[in-house]
């Protein structure tokens, strides 16, 4: 390997890092406070707390805004967002008495919010009423919650530099320059961004473009001050200093922007020893920016709070292999004390699935079975028996719609899903055609084994990797999954009987049996976590940016 192929491989960009946690900001306001003070009027703050494992936990507190019922919080709650998990938070308005400190105590309450971040998060702005104990309306008092993703991982850079008339440090034959880039950072210490591969022989190289995050370039500052070192390769590793410039990313942008001809894109090449010694010295070459493509890579949420709807499927295996639902051996059997596991499953992602669908209507279908009125096999059914519309009202809705269908149905056979598979991808090519990031689907398939059309099924899928969809199936029961792992990407590339690879991995495979002593927050987690990336994914390679980017700016 050559010196300069060293050098491209150890500075290799790789991917544009994606955060495991993008952050949220959230800031505060209230309206129409409840007046608790006799001579004045209140003077409000606000609790913000978190559920972890069943226990409210104190996230932190507004500053106090004296003598209003209407005020607006400066302080700024910065929080981790997991599309995965539920995460219920709970905002207590106080009327503050004493300093503004962590107890409460002493403190008039004056009402309190409930919801989840994902609810805020899927509406950007949420406004909700103030409830009393025992759930009591504190008057006309209202909260009002903003959200706004700052998560900073939004896009990436392709730079090409050239330089001309660098100073010759060689004796025999030309310098062999190369390019190094710096990020000054808060302390002043300087982190390497990018190193160029090395151009042997020339006076005036042109290096290969490269790319970078933003992240990675500037902190996602555009005023971050950047620092480019130019050196002749020495193959010992005894470089030498030809001459360094400084920038900014804002600078290179102006460079590129309307002022093109007005500010030239190069900088002067100095080395600071030469020109305290040399009373004419100007520089040691010039450093010259050729081209800038500036890239934007969106985030989950850039997409939901720019107006990405999430609706969400759920597919439920009415075959004959899940015995009798009135035998309390059967994996349908209703009891009262316990949830059997397709509630658990359906419940668990179902709850979270709906926060990001504004008319929270899920659509609930049915396979395997025998249906009235005719008692012939149906393989995409609606459980409520509405073939006009298989929506329910909520997560509930859907509870109620399953538990009614069973009593009406017979258990029958066999296992096909490529129907369902085909059903939703319809609507989801029809959503396609929009061109807009307006519409995702999510389809959940709860079975009780492996599924008898693998053939068609493998087919539905690659077919729906092309559009804005992700499958989930949840294996109930005991039976043998292994031959369901095929359709779960993880191993290699899905490709359907004809050999045609998936666009995109969008299937999840998940065997209940594995989280059946987890919290259903386990399993949401599991089973949910693939899909903020299976969305940006399919709306990057679509070239779709967020609907309402305006909105979210």
């Amino acid at each position: 390997m050559s010196a300069g192929s060293e050098r491209r491989a150890a500075a290799a960009p790789g991917v544009v890092p994606a955060p495991c946690a993008s952050k949220v900001e959230l800031r505060l306001s209230c309206r129409h406070l409840l007046d608790r003070d006799p001579l004045t009027k209140s003077d409000p703050s606000v609790v913000l707390l978190l559920q972890s494992q069943g226990q409210w936990v104190q996230v932190g507190r507004t500053e106090v805004v004296r003598s209003s019922l209407h005020p607006v919080f400066s302080k700024v709650f910065t929080l981790d967002y997991y599309f995965e998990e539920v995460q219920k938070l709970r905002f207590e308005v106080y009327d503050t008495h004493g300093p503004s400190s962590l107890s409460c105590q002493e403190d008039d309450f004056l009402g309190g919010m409930e919801c989840t971040l994902g609810q805020i998060v899927a509406q950007k702005k949420v406004t909700r009423a103030l409830l009393l104990k025992f759930g009591r309306n504190a008057g006309k008092s209202t909260i009002t919650v903003i959200a706004e993703d700052i998560s900073g991982n939004n896009g990436y850079v392709e730079l090409s530099f050239r330089a001309r008339k660098l100073d010759d440090k060689d004796l025999f034959s030309k310098s062999d320059p190369f390019l190094e880039l710096y990020r000054i950072n808060d302390d002043q210490s300087e982190q390497l961004v990018y190193r160029t591969e090395v151009v042997k022989n020339d006076l005036s190289p042109t290096w290969q473009p490269f790319k970078v995050s933003l992240n990675s370039l500037c902190s996602c500052e555009e005023s971050r001050p950047l620092k480019g070192l130019v050196w002749d390769y020495d193959s010992r590793g005894k470089h030498d200093f030809i001459g360094e410039f400084s920038t900014t990313f804002e600078e290179m942008q102006k460079a590129f922007g309307e002022d093109q001809v007005s500010r030239p894109a190069q900088w002067d090449c100095v080395n600071s020893k030469y020109k305290q010694k040399k009373r004419n010295y100007k520089n040691s070459g010039v450093v010259i920016l050729a081209d800038l493509k500036l890239y934007r890579v969106y985030s989950f949420l850039d997409y939901v709070m720019g107006g990405c709807q999430i609706h969400f499927t759920v597919a439920i295996d009415f075959t004959a292999s899940n015995g009798d639902p009135r035998n309390s051996c059967s994996l349908h059997y209703i009891n009262p004390f316990q949830p059997n596991e397709y509630l658990q499953a359906l419940v668990a992602v179902g709850e979270i699935c709906q926060d990001y669908d504004s008319d929270k209507r899920l659509s609930a279908l049915g396979f395997g079975a025998r249906i009235p009125p005719k008692y012939e096999v149906s393989h995409d059914f609606a459980i409520n028996f509405n073939p006009e519309d298989d929506e329910c009202e909520g997560i509930q809705g859907v509870v109620e719609a399953y538990q009614n269908c069973l009593p009406r149905v017979q258990l029958y056979g066999p296992t096909n899903v490529a129907p369902i598979i085909s059903k939703v991808a319809r609507t989801a090519a029809a959503e396609e055609r929009t061109r807009e990031a307006s519409q995702y689907y999510i389809l959940l398939i709860l079975t009780d084994g492996v599924v008898t059309d693998m053939a068609d099924t493998r087919e539905a899928i690659v077919r729906a990797s092309h559009l804005p969809m992700s499958i989930i199936i949840v294996g109930v029961g005991n039976a043998d999954f292994t031959d369901m792992q095929v359709l779960d990407g993880d191993d290699g590339v899905l490709r359907s009987p004809r050999g045609e690879p998936a666009l995109r991995d969008i299937v999840q495979f998940v065997p209940f049996r594995e989280l059946k002593s987890a919290s259903p927050a386990a399993l949401a987690k599991s089973v949910l976590a693939e899909v903020p990336r299976q969305l940006v994914e399919y709306y990057s390679h679509k070239e779709l940016p967020p609907r309402d980017l305006g909105a979210h700016a």
